[in-house]
């Protein structure tokens, strides 16, 4: 094993040496170079060794769709970069890698010659289309892709089932990714838009393993971005993808015991999952690697790669939607007492405020260009907690409307790399507007600052309650001598009171009837699906 792992190393160090080499016109150089600093750490879509080698040499992991594929699906966090303009006019400003991506794909379908680059092309395709609000393609396109891993055995472990000496270990390597990037796909659009996931994880799946672990150690820099304002990071591509599948694990649990319309629960066997996957949930940030988990008590935060922003954002709105389901379960009589041990309206906000307080590092330190759905959807989460306290407690709630207004300013930005947001900014205006409160308009967009600079409103900046000592909260928090497993972090206002109005609250000490106000409230969709709520 360990002689097949660094040959695979080797040639991966090879391949990229030869790539760094490469006369790449533009703008293909720069539209690739954005998918791997911004796309592939996240969702790991393409072996990135196997495509450029067979770039060059017409080998079996490369094809025109899929380089079609990657250079549209890059178009739209480039357009903006200097010079980009000119250099895609020749393309219709793009589109035209769109166009011939879509063609290349279903010619290979028609004829037959579906192969793991046309699993990978679709996958993007997917991801584009879903940014763009094209629900229905984005569907149909992930879909097809999930048949053909079915199609030609890639959702089966290869180096157990298989002719042992019919995949080599690149095959094995590449195959492996392949399941656990349309695994974790799977879950995010689901999610995004309403429905069951298709994959599951059995026996006989790909481990989530990786023996490829140059991405790991490579340095990361923001593409697109002046290289004096961000130092490089080592990227840990490698551990994020990994922590990321693990996460996307306990999210299939979730969608589909907790938030599936055709597969109701009776509440007890509803209690057992959320308690089981919240124990999963607790897991799975206390081994989380330190140089994955983002501690936003420290003073002085310098923000790592994009991509581990993004996972931490990710595991914060899994914790809403799990406590979500727990406020819910916590309206049955014969539960509330036991939810109310595990305080999920505290974990809500928690969760809601560190969301916001991550997409402001991100911010600072990357600008909005290169936001991926998926962190905009984090934020659209936590905005769902911040309209639903307006709803509870009215507009004396502690600087509520201030965080939703943050949001909702980030949403507004957003929608014009990502439309399928209009539809998270349609459910939040219809609910502002029934509460009499004006949708705001968009916050100017800030320039980009060094990520140490404190952020210019400090309500935003969470406390960690672990730190805060008062005898009210030592006293109330469940599992005191447990605190560094999991990021409680809250503002110093929801713990002592300090609002504005007379129905000022203590989140650990709160009247029963302004508790039961949270609870009998249906939160905002979880989806950006109009018409389906699974929720």
């Amino acid at each position: 094993m360990a002689v097949k792992k660094q040959s695979l190393v080797n040639s991966a160090w090879r391949e990229r040496a030869f790539e760094k080499l490469a006369d790449t016109p533009e703008p293909y150089r720069s539209l690739m170079d954005s998918h791997f600093c911004w796309i592939q750490p996240l969702f790991n879509f393409i072996y990135r060794p196997a495509f450029t080698r067979d770039m060059k040499s017409g080998g079996p992991y490369f094809s025109q769709s899929l380089l079609n594929a990657v250079l549209s699906h890059s178009v739209r966090w480039c357009r903006g970069e200097p010079g980009m303009e000119q250099l895609l006019a020749p393309f219709d400003g793009g589109a035209a890698f769109s166009k011939w991506a879509v063609e290349d794909v279903f010619r290979d379908v028609q004829y037959g010659n579906s192969k793991i680059p046309t699993i990978q092309a679709l996958l993007l395709l997917s991801a584009q289309q879903c940014g763009c609000g094209n629900r229905t393609q984005a569907w149909l396109y992930s879909g097809m892709a999930f048949r053909l891993i079915e199609d030609i055995g890639i959702c089966v472990d290869g180096k157990r089932y298989a002719d042992a000496g019919h995949f080599s270990t690149e095959d094995i390597e590449v195959r492996n990714r392949l399941f656990w990037s349309c695994y974790f796909w799977d879950k995010l659009i689901s999610l995004y838009l309403g429905r069951a996931p298709m994959i599951q994880y059995s026996e006989i799946s790909p481990p989530r393993v990786l023996m490829d672990d140059t991405a790991e150690i490579e340095p990361w820099v923001p593409h697109g971005l002046p290289s004096a304002s961000y130092r490089p990071k080592q990227a840990h591509s490698i551990s994020c993808f990994i922590q990321m599948c693990g996460l996307a694990e306990i999210l299939n649990q979730i969608l589909i015991h907790l938030y599936n319309p055709f597969r109701e629960l009776s509440s007890a066997s509803a209690y057992q999952c959320a308690i089981s996957e919240g124990s999963k949930l607790r897991d799975w940030w206390r081994d989380l690697p330190e140089h994955l988990k983002i501690n936003l008590a420290e003073t002085h935060l310098d923000c790592p790669p994009s991509h581990i922003v993004t996972l931490n954002c990710l595991y914060h709105t899994i914790n809403i939607l799990l406590n979500r389901a727990k406020l819910k379960l916590s309206r049955e009589s014969d539960l509330a007492s036991a939810m109310a041990d595990h305080n999920p309206l505290i974990h809500c906000v928690s969760s809601a405020t560190s969301i916001i307080a991550l997409f402001d590092l991100y911010k600072r330190t990357f600008g909005e260009g290169h936001v991926v759905l998926s962190l905009a959807y984090s934020v659209y989460t936590a905005a769902s907690i911040f309209l639903l306290e307006l709803q509870a407690i009215g507009h004396s709630a502690p600087n509520t409307l201030e965080r939703l207004n943050f949001c909702i300013g980030a949403l507004e930005r957003l929608r014009h790399t990502n439309p399928v947001i209009n539809t998270a900014l349609s459910n939040i205006s219809k609910e502002l507007e029934a509460l009499g409160i004006p949708t705001p308009s968009s916050e100017p967009v800030r320039p980009t600052a060094d990520a140490t600079e404190p952020i210019a409103n400090s309500s935003l900046l969470p406390l960690p309650m672990d730190i805060y000592h008062p005898s009210t909260v030592a006293d109330n928090l469940p599992g005191s001598g447990e605190q560094n497993e999991e990021p409680i972090l809250l503002d110093l206002s929801y713990l002592n009171g300090q609002m504005e109005g007379a129905r000022s609250y203590n989140l650990l000490d709160m009247p029963q009837e302004m508790y039961e106000a949270f609870l009998h409230i249906e939160p905002l969709s979880v989806t950006m699906n109009p018409g389906f709520d699974i929720y």
